[in-house]
């Protein structure tokens, strides 16, 4: 698949309905993000090894999560599980500022290294538990999470801003539903966005 036939694809089975997304999509080379044994499957529409047996995510499921978040021009977002910095690189496009942890040094240092390089100016890659969120830039307008939680990090709730949106994947027996939760008070209002299977979260309130 290449990117044009994923453009198409999303757009005619309606799954992405954002044209700011869209243009966010195209405006990022994944190429950039992923390791060079891959290069010939940047567009392949499922997960790519990166480092550290970890993956980056199918190009429909990062549309899927980041389409859920509802960006704005305005928004702060802090992304908790960076890989290899893709999914930051396309929401730098359409946010004011993206705060991304990355609990492994070394992915850490690929995702950085990554966003330099694409000359992207709005995110900044911390190498910090993001399980516990991070406190320094709280509050968020919204928080996506990338790996596999057993439920939300309580910190997360709290860090994010009434009204805001948290896009999280939290694992059941098989696999992990995904979670879009709306701030009202201290709790989330919650609705499942499908199925998915995503790499664990470690950190505090990971595996």
């Amino acid at each position: 698949m290449g990117k044009q036939e994923l453009i198409k694809y999303w757009t005619n089975s309606k799954i992405i309905t954002d044209k700011r997304l869209i243009e966010a999509f195209k405006a990022i080379p994944r190429e950039e993000f992923i390791l060079g044994e891959s290069l010939n499957e940047a567009y392949g529409d499922y997960p790519l090894p990166i480092l550290k047996g970890q993956t980056i995510s199918q190009p429909t499921t990062v549309m899927i999560m980041i389409n859920a978040l509802e960006l704005k021009k305005t928004d702060k977002v802090l992304e908790v599980g960076a890989g290899s910095g893709y999914c930051a690189a396309i929401m730098s496009k359409m946010v004011k500022f993206v705060y991304t942890t990355e609990i492994i040094p070394e992915l850490a240092e690929f995702a950085a290294n990554n966003i330099k390089r694409t000359g992207i100016k709005n995110v900044e890659v911390i190498n910090y538990d993001g399980s516990q969120g991070y406190e320094k830039q709280a509050p968020y307008d919204k928080i996506m999470v990338t790996a596999a939680c057993p439920k939300i990090p309580p910190p997360l709730i709290e860090q994010l801003k009434e009204g805001g949106i948290i896009v999280a994947p939290v694992s059941y027996f098989l696999g992990q539903n995904m979670i879009k939760g709306i701030k009202k008070g201290k709790d989330l209002k919650t609705e499942s966005l499908g199925n998915f299977v995503f790499v664990p979260l470690k950190g505090k309130y990971g595996y």
